[in-house]
């Protein structure tokens, strides 16, 4: 059991370029901390690569996907595998450095006062750089969007680099969230939020990927669309949310 011990997930899907500096530098920030990449069968052999470069170190771990493919079904597989495996924290970031790990310590420390941190685009001290200013619109419609529908007081529902404490992801039951692209976020935020969990935001600069493709499709985008909506709906009345008990 890992009861004091940080496991860090990174989804990938084509990474091969990526999850040869990521890895590292994921450990030179969290040395005590374990790596679990998550790999959609990426065609490109990224997981063949990863497990030829760090398998012989013991704090790294590789969860092989070949059911459906998706970044809300990696991850909750993977959490899954961090509870059963007694991670007391969970971080979750990309593989293009979009997520810098050099926020990893801070995240940490964070973590002992909340039970969910966010790396904040939003926030005081956040930002985005190199992305055209199409893209930083839509990012912020996006936010502002599901803030109005949920009520969900957070500058940056979309975030994808975080930090989740034991009790955060049990009280959430992540086995019953059902978005699969980036909508998955939003879920997640939302049912912290009606849980009762403590959610902060830490200010990072999020940078665009230097190398590979974004995985985001027409799907994704409408997903995001609709599920702000669903969640006020479907979720907000939740009995199983609200009368979780505490984690001891």
């Amino acid at each position: 059991m890992n009861t004091s011990q940080t496991l860090v997930i990174i989804p990938t899907y084509n990474e091969r370029e990526n999850v040869e500096t990521i890895v590292p530098a994921v450990f030179k920030m969290l040395p005590d901390a374990d790596l679990l990449i998550v790999d959609d069968d990426s065609p490109d052999g990224t997981a063949d690569r990863a497990q030829e470069l760090f398998g012989s170190d013991p704090r790294f771990h590789i969860l092989r996907r070949t059911g459906p493919r998706g970044l809300g079904r990696s991850y909750v597989d993977s959490y899954a595998y961090a509870l059963e495996s007694g991670y007391s924290r969970v971080v979750q970031m990309d593989a293009d450095f979009s997520h810098n790990p050099k926020y990893l310590p801070d995240m940490e420390k964070a973590s002992a006062n909340a039970d969910v941190v966010m790396g904040s685009r939003y926030c005081p001290g956040g930002g985005v750089e190199n992305w055209p200013f199409r893209r930083k619109l839509l990012s912020r419609f996006a936010n502002k969007y599901v803030s109005v529908i949920t009520g969900v007081q957070v500058r940056d529902a979309t975030a994808g680099f975080r930090c989740y404490t034991r009790r955060a992801l049990e009280r959430i039951h992540v086995e019953e969230v059902v978005s699969n692209g980036y909508a998955f976020q939003v879920e997640m935020t939302y049912r912290a939020a009606i849980a009762g969990m403590k959610v902060v935001e830490i200010p990072i600069i999020f940078t665009d990927r230097a190398v590979g493709v974004s995985k985001m499709t027409q799907s994704v985008i409408m997903e995001s669309i609709l599920m702000p909506w669903r969640l006020r709906f479907a979720l907000r009345n939740s009995k199983t949310l609200r009368s979780a008990p505490p984690t001891k």
